[in-house]
C-alpha cells in the first residue's frame, strides 16, 4: 500500500519503519526534521505538512500525544482534511471517543473516513510488531486498511461506531495504570518491612497478584533504577482522566481509578509530566523513606 504516517515518536517511529521493512510506500512528516530524516534514510519519503501528505495519498496513518494535536492534524487548517487524494484516516492515537467521534464527523463532510485504531504494547510492542490494535468503522474501511495495521500486531475489530475503538483503549489503560499503581505500593510496603523487591517479584509473578508491572516493568525499570519504560506520566495521567470523563458521561462510578489518578498526580507534580510513568513509584518511596531497588545495589 501506499501510506502517509504523521507522528514519527517512540511509537510512530517503530510503526512506520515496520511498515517500510513490510513492503509498504511510505510517506512521513513530523514537527521535528531529525525524526522525518531517520525515516527517509530508511527509505521513506518526506512530506512538509499533514496537509501535503493528504495531497498525495488515500491512506493517512497519524501515531499522536494528546487529543487536540490529533484534533488539529486532522481538522487544522493544514490538515489532513484539506488535503485533495486522501480518503482514510486512521488514527492509532489515544483520544477518547467523544474526540473520536467529532473528528469522524468533521471528516465525514469531506467524504474521509476515520478509523479509530488505537494501540496497546509499549515501544517494545511497536518495535516487535506484537501490539494489540483495537479499530472500529466502517468495516469495509477497515478491511481495506487491514493490510497495513496488521502490520502492528493482532487487529481486534472493535465495532462500527465512530469511538468504540477508543473506548477498548481506555478501559486497557486504566488497568495498566492501576496495575502500576497498585503495585507501588505493595512494592514499597515490602521493602519497608525488609523484603527484597527481587523476591517479591518472583512471588508475585507465581500467585494471583501476578500483572504487568509485576512481569515487565519492576524487574526492567524500577528494581534497576532505570526509569526508560518510554511512556510518561503526563500521557497515562491524560489517558485516566479521559476515561474518567467518558465513565461520568455514561454514569459509570470509578472510585478506584479516581485513586489512581490521584498517585499519578502525585507523580506529575513531584516528579514531572515529562518523567517516565515507571516514577510513578517514587512519591510512594519518599512517603516511606525506602526505594525500591536491589539490597546491596551499586546502581546509585
Amino acid at each position: 500500500m501506499d501510506i502517509g504516517f504523521i507522528g514519527l515518536g517512540n511509537m510512530g517511529f517503530h510503526m512506520a519503519r515496520r511498515l517500510i521493512e513490510a513492503g509498504h510506500t511510505l510517506t512521513v512528516y513530523d514537527t521535528r526534521r531529525a525524526a522525518i530524516d531517520r525515516l527517509v534514510a530508511l527509505g521513506a519519503a518526506a512530506a512538509g505538512s499533514p496537509r501535503e501528505i493528504a495531497d498525495r495519498l488515500e491512506t493517512v496513518i497519524a501515531s499522536l500525544p494528546t487529543p487536540d494535536i490529533v484534533l488539529a492534524v486532522a481538522t487544522g487548517r493544514d490538515g489532513v482534511i484539506a488535503g485533495k487524494r486522501v480518503r482514510r484516516f486512521i488514527d492509532t492515537s489515544t483520544t477518547g471517543a467523544e474526540m473520536a467521534s467529532r473528528i469522524f464527523t468533521a471528516l465525514k463532510v469531506k467524504d474521509v473516513v476515520q478509523i479509530d485504531a488505537p494501540v496497546s504494547g509499549g515501544v517494545s510492542g511497536a518495535e516487535k510488531g506484537t501490539l494489540a490494535v483495537m479499530v472500529s468503522g466502517p468495516r469495509a474501511e477497515v478491511e481495506a486498511a487491514e493490510p497495513a495495521l496488521k502490520v502492528f500486531g493482532k487487529v481486534f475489530f472493535i465495532g462500527e461506531r465512530p469511538g468504540a475503538g477508543q473506548t477498548m483503549k481506555l478501559a486497557n489503560n486504566v488497568l495498566s495504570a492501576t496495575a502500576m499503581a497498585a503495585t507501588s505500593e505493595a512494592i514499597v510496603m515490602g521493602v519497608k518491612a525488609g523484603l527484597d523487591p527481587r523476591v517479591m517479584v518472583e512471588v508475585i509473578n507465581a500467585g494471583t497478584g501476578r500483572n504487568t508491572a509485576t512481569e515487565t516493568k519492576f524487574p526492567r525499570n524500577i528494581i534497576p533504577r532505570k526509569f526508560d519504560l518510554g511512556f510518561t506520566n503526563g500521557l497515562m495521567m491524560k489517558d485516566v482522566n479521559l476515561c474518567l470523563a467518558e465513565a461520568k458521561s455514561l454514569g459509570v462510578p470509578m472510585e478506584v481509578v479516581s485513586a489512581v489518578a490521584r498517585l499519578l498526580q502525585h507523580a506529575c507534580d513531584e516528579i514531572g509530566p515529562d518523567k517516565d510513568l515507571t516514577t510513578i513509584v517514587q512519591p510512594v518511596e519518599r512517603r516511606a523513606g525506602v526505594e525500591v531497588r536491589a539490597p546491596h545495589s551499586n546502581d546509585d
